[in-house]
C-alpha cells in the first residue's frame, strides 16, 4: 500500500541532501512552494510527470521514492 509519510520523508531528505530549498524544487517541477510543502508534509502527492522529474533530477530511482524498495540509486 503506498504511503504518503515514506514519499513525504523521501522528498525531504532528498532536498536536504541537494540542499534545494522548497522554493527551488517548486520552480523545477512548475508548481507553488505550497505544493511543495504539502508534499513533504504528507498532505498531497505529485503526478506521474513530476514523479519522473523528480528521480531524474535527484537520480533515484521512483520505486525508492514511491516505498517499493529501499534501493535508493536508479539502475
Amino acid at each position: 500500500m503506498f504511503s504518503k509519510d515514506i514519499f513525504a520523508d523521501r522528498m525531504k531528505i532528498l532536498r536536504s541532501e541537494k540542499k534545494i530549498s522548497q522554493n527551488n524544487l517548486a520552480n523545477l517541477l512548475g508548481v507553488t512552494h505550497t505544493q511543495i510543502s504539502d508534499i513533504e508534509n504528507g498532505k498531497t502527492t505529485t503526478s506521474m510527470e513530476r514523479l519522473y522529474v523528480i528521480a531524474e533530477y535527484f537520480n533515484v530511482s521512483a520505486d525508492w521514492l514511491l516505498g517499493l524498495s529501499d534501493i535508493k540509486e536508479r539502475r
